[in-house]
């Protein structure tokens, strides 16, 4: 499976970025490198975030089913 971030670089920016730099609007494009920048940084922000809680929420099911087999309700 290919991450959409790593593919972002080489399909969108290189035209955009000639057609900025051949407008000489280099302004737009140093702000649009650092929004891109900025939502690259808050996907992957969020998608590790998402993986330390399902992390955690397998982390209290196991608590859970120790606590239950330890009190005598699990078999």
């Amino acid at each position: 499976m290919t991450d959409i971030v790593t593919e972002l670089p080489a399909a969108v920016l290189a035209p955009v970025a000639e057609s900025l730099i051949a407008r000489g609007d280099l302004a737009h494009l140093a702000l649009f490198l650092w929004a891109g920048g900025a939502s690259a940084l808050l996907v992957l922000t969020l998608r590790d975030l998402a993986g330390a809680n399902r992390r955690f929420d397998a982390f209290v099911r196991e608590l859970a089913r120790f606590n239950r087999r330890h009190d005598g309700e699990d078999g």
